[in-house]
């Protein structure tokens, strides 16, 4: 708590001083002392229903109350199962705060998840940092007590809850979904069940995961990290991009992928959660928070790459047009489009001599109408009178005589 509270503080004193004045009011006691000295301390029963006024009207979820046991033969408290997990959940928590990756209240643990076969898959800690460049962001804190196939099992189950489509889904995509699960990637994020849930990520993919490893060694965490590594690829990894342009295309597909990212608390203690102490699965080198989530060869790439070879492949096209347009044979011009149209198509019997360009054609068309015309005309034309052989002299039988 006062590294949650007052990440700027080198000492504890005012926080355990608010704390001794909240226990003589009744609203914390101690649940336990760590073998480090540290006390743990816990709301009573009053303090947790002074806490739900207060924070629930804010949207602020509390925390189920820890109830007060005692053996009845021994006397010892009972229940006081604050362990060194809990603890290093909180302390990354923490961390996060000390640079600025979420506020106080932006931080929730043992956030249930619910899969279609009915089991919950809760996250030890989501942390919701917009204003970080990471508007959600779930983690697991492992101290090496599971097994890292167990950490693929929980990578599988994050990826199938992000693939659950929203409880408003229309009758047909529900169908199609039932009977092709695969149907689902067809499906935009906004449609699905995690979009209700979470706010968009504003990056590719499904929601980002972090495995955060605490009180182990680096040789363990870098067996752990191999094994979630490829044996859960199906889940973390991208695709390549289904496109025509397939030899020009290097980006990848993410939009199905879970972003998993990876460090260990003793990173983010010596060094602060903003610097480059975090590890993108199918990377070598680590990076801030950001840059890691970010995905630099993903959809703005791809973009950019089919943009580029899809302009480049209608050069070629063009070129290989132009390459076989036809050649007028009688002035030796191009044809143009309209005319290269007209000699191919299916009326084309009506282009006249399909050797020719447009303006030649147009001057036979000039000739055969001229001729035409002047075919016409000599054809309306009155015929010319025979010539007299004694002009004046009148024709007939008969002549009057004089």
């Amino acid at each position: 708590m006062w590294k949650l509270t007052r990440p700027d503080n080198r000492h504890d004193k005012l926080t355990r001083d608010t704390l001794l004045d909240l226990q003589d009011h009744h609203l914390v006691r101690i649940e336990l002392v760590r073998e480090d000295q540290r006390q743990v301390w816990v709301l009573t029963k009053r303090g947790h229903g002074e806490a739900k006024k207060l924070l629930e009207p804010k949207g602020i979820r509390v925390s189920a109350l820890r109830e007060e046991k005692y053996d009845p033969v021994t006397g010892e408290l009972l229940g006081a199962s604050y362990d060194d997990h809990s603890a290093a959940v909180t302390t990354t928590a923490a961390e996060l705060h000390r640079v600025g990756i979420g506020h106080r209240f932006g931080f929730a643990t043992e956030i249930p998840h619910r899969l279609a076969g009915g089991y919950v898959q809760r996250a030890d800690l989501v942390v919701r940092a917009r204003e970080a460049g990471v508007p959600v962001l779930l983690l697991e804190i492992d101290r090496r007590t599971e097994d890292a196939h167990e950490l693929v099992t929980k990578l599988r189950r994050y990826w199938e809850w992000g693939r659950l489509l929203a409880p408003d889904a229309h009758r047909l995509t529900v169908d199609l979904v039932r009977s092709r699960p695969d149907a689902i990637e067809d499906v935009g994020h906004e449609k699905r069940l995690w979009r209700r849930v979470y706010p968009p990520t504003g990056r590719e993919g499904l929601v980002p995961l972090a495995f955060v490893f605490a009180d182990t060694t680096a040789a363990k965490v870098d067996n752990t990290v191999k094994v979630i590594e490829e044996a859960g690829r199906r889940y973390w990894a991208p695709r390549r991009y289904e496109t025509y342009y397939q030899e020009a295309i290097t980006a990848k597909d993410y939009s199905q992928a879970v972003p998993v990212v990876v460090t260990t608390l003793e990173q983010l203690q010596e060094h602060g959660a903003d610097t480059a102490v975090w590890r993108r699965l199918g990377r070598k080198d680590e990076q801030s928070l950001t840059d890691a989530l970010d995905n630099p060869d993903g959809d703005a790439l791809y973009r950019r790459q089919h943009a580029r070879a899809k302009a480049e492949d209608e050069r070629r096209r063009a070129a290989e047009r132009e390459a076989r347009r036809p050649v007028c044979k009688r002035c030796g011009r191009k044809f143009t489009d309209q005319r290269w149209e007209e000699t191919t198509a299916r009326t084309a019997w009506k282009a006249g001599d399909l050797s020719v360009c447009g303006t030649c054609h147009a001057d036979d068309v000039a000739r055969q109408e001229a001729a035409a015309e002047a075919a016409r005309l000599e054809a309306a034309a009155p015929p010319a009178p025979e010539d007299d052989p004694e002009p004046g002299r009148r024709r007939g039988w008969f002549r009057r005589r004089p």
